[in-house]
Parts: structure tokens; sequence; C-alpha cells
């Protein structure tokens, strides 16, 4: 299983929000790209991005941070956040990128995610991010009717790369992830699953290998940023 150091970008700086409150941000490292060096030279093989002003925005925001990480850094970053078109998807890789997460855009033009699946195989991954097995849009702030489970196989035959599943309630709030909903949204899909939201120990680590579904990997922010989760150790246990 991967580990993936969470970074998120709020005005130019480094943050974590709790439950995906904009006002409830805490600033972590107002210098991104030097915190996705040290995330890279601690042994991370993957970096995690999302431009939070751009998921509000419905365009990207934190350019020049994402850039400036990008340019610093030789292992590959998947960017969500505010990326709703052809030509943002096109332009995110252009620059390096190796994954682009689509997630408003995957309940509200799911033919987009189709088409950029095929334009850019491997390159496209879903974000769905769920509040009581519902799915919720634009940075969270709108809820949807729309089964978790339900939009996932909807792009089972699209040549999708990876599905991160966010639970809202457990983002940031460090009670651990909803392992039994992201296990079972596993078993359901062939398309691989990335766990995020609430991954604050090593338990937690070790609960989402032992789950019982094949994961991709996992996403954790907060608890690397305030030493709940030794991030050495975390990648042992990963490869472990």
């Amino acid at each position: 299983m991967i580990l993936y150091p969470a970074i998120d970008l709020k005005d130019g700086q480094c943050v974590r929000l709790l439950r995906g409150e904009m006002e409830a941000a805490t600033v972590f490292n107002d210098d991104p790209a030097a915190q996705a060096k040290a995330f890279e030279a601690a042994g991370c093989e993957w970096i995690h991005l999302v431009d939070l002003n751009g998921a509000f925005a419905g365009a990207p925001v934190n350019a020049a941070a994402v850039e400036a990480i990008l340019a610093a850094i030789d292992v590959p970053a998947q960017l969500g956040g505010g990326i709703r078109d052809m030509a943002t998807i096109e332009s995110w890789l252009a620059k390096g990128l190796a994954r682009v997460i689509l997630g408003t855009v995957a309940v509200e033009n799911p033919d987009l995610v189709r088409e950029a699946a095929r334009a850019f195989p491997g390159q496209v991954a879903v974000g769905i991010d769920a509040r009581g097995g519902k799915v919720a849009t634009k940075g969270w702030a709108e809820e949807t009717d729309v089964e978790v489970t339900d939009l996932a196989r909807s792009f089972e035959d699209a040549g999708v790369a990876a599905i991160i599943y966010t639970d809202i309630m457990r983002d940031g709030a460090m009670q651990g992830p909803n392992i039994e909903a992201t296990a079972a949204l596993a078993k359901a899909v062939s398309i691989p699953v990335i766990a995020s939201g609430g991954v604050s120990s090593l338990d937690d680590l070790r609960a989402l290998k032992s789950c019982g579904a094949p994961l991709n990997g996992a996403i954790s922010g907060r608890a690397l940023y305030d030493g709940a989760i030794d991030l050495k150790e975390a990648l042992s246990v990963m490869k472990g």
C-alpha cells in the first residue's frame, strides 16, 4: 500500500481543515514546496495535493504553489480541487502532474471523466467525497442524492486510475478512517481505491491494510504534521 502525504493548499499555504470547513483551517507550513521536499526526502513515493480554494472557486487558485511543488520534487504528485474542464486537465498534466483528481465533475459531468481517462490513460482519478454514504460536491459544500457505490461503479469501464474515497465527517478530526465503508467500496469495484479522511495513527494504517479489501493506499495529512503519525514508521507499516 502507498502512503500519500497530503498537502492541502489555501491562499498559497499548506493547511488542514476540520471536516472541510474553510474557516477551521490550521496553517502547518507557509512553504508548500519545502514541505513536499521533506516528504520526498523521508521516503514518500507520491504526494497528494489539494487546491482548497480551487474546489470552491471551480478553477485553479493555488497554481503557483502547485508549480513550485512540481519543480521541487521528483516523485509523482496528484492534484484535486477546481479541475472541471478538459483544458485545465491538459494544462496540469503538461506541467508535470502525474494524476489529476476529478471530484465535482464526476457527478455533474461524468462524460468529461470518461473523455479525460481515454485521452490520458492512468492519469485521471475520481475523488468521491461522502457524508453519510452520499456524495458531496463543490468543496463539500453541496450534498447530492448520489450513492457512493453507484457513482464508483458507473466508472468501472472508463479506465479511471484510482478512486480517492473521503469520509468528510472523519477528515481532519483525528478519529480514524471509515474502514468499513472504504473496504465495502473497494470490494464493490475493480478500480483501485485510496482511503482518505481521518487516518490519524499507525493503527489506522494497519487496520486499512488488514481490512480484507485490496486498497491501493491511504492519504494522511494532519496526523503527519502534528506528529500523531511518525512518517518513517508509517512508511514501513505500509510496505510491510
